[in-house]
């Protein structure tokens, strides 16, 4: 197996991650003037709110938040704290618990969800066009399912349609 890695592909994936570092540091800075939380409670509560139920165990929120369990432990903590989600013990295995979604939570998404949007147009929707974007998103779904092999279906929790 070659160790090299061909030019187009090592440039997309610097340009995967230069643009992602630059676009959420943009959603961040416009979240801070907005008076508003961090964009990772943005991704908790949005995950759960796409949850069946708008609930998920804690265990399979890191993992699709790519999350230590202590990572969201603590972040859990601050979101319960303000009111956002709570935690309820799984029934039927004493050791699960599960994060659910609170009205003040959604309350915060529909907050937080027109300056993040705003961003994302700015930088992205903006940048490229519509069949760009379609191929972008069907590259990197391809590697993340190689990334991933046991990964399941992708869940494409950042649909702008499906947004608050």
């Amino acid at each position: 197996m070659s160790m090299r890695v061909p030019e187009p592909h090592l440039s997309a994936w610097q340009g995967v991650l230069q643009a992602h570092a630059l676009v959420v540091a943009r959603v961040e800075e416009a979240l801070v003037r907005a008076g508003l939380p961090p964009l990772a409670w943005y991704d908790v509560l949005w995950a759960l709110r796409s949850a069946p139920g708008r609930r998920v165990r804690m265990a399979e929120l890191a993992g699709r938040l790519t999350l230590s369990r202590g990572g969201l432990t603590k972040l859990a903590g601050r979101l319960e704290s303000a009111g956002l989600l709570r935690r309820e013990a799984a029934h039927d295995d004493g050791r699960g618990v599960y994060a659910v979604l609170t009205e003040a939570g959604e309350a915060l998404l529909r907050k937080m969800w027109p300056v993040y949007s705003r961003v994302l147009r700015e930088t992205f929707v903006d940048a490229i066009s519509a069949e760009e974007a379609a191929a972008i998103a069907a590259g990197l779904h391809r590697a993340k399912a190689a990334a991933a092999p046991t990964d399941p279906a992708p869940t494409d929790i950042h649909e702008a349609d499906t947004h608050p």
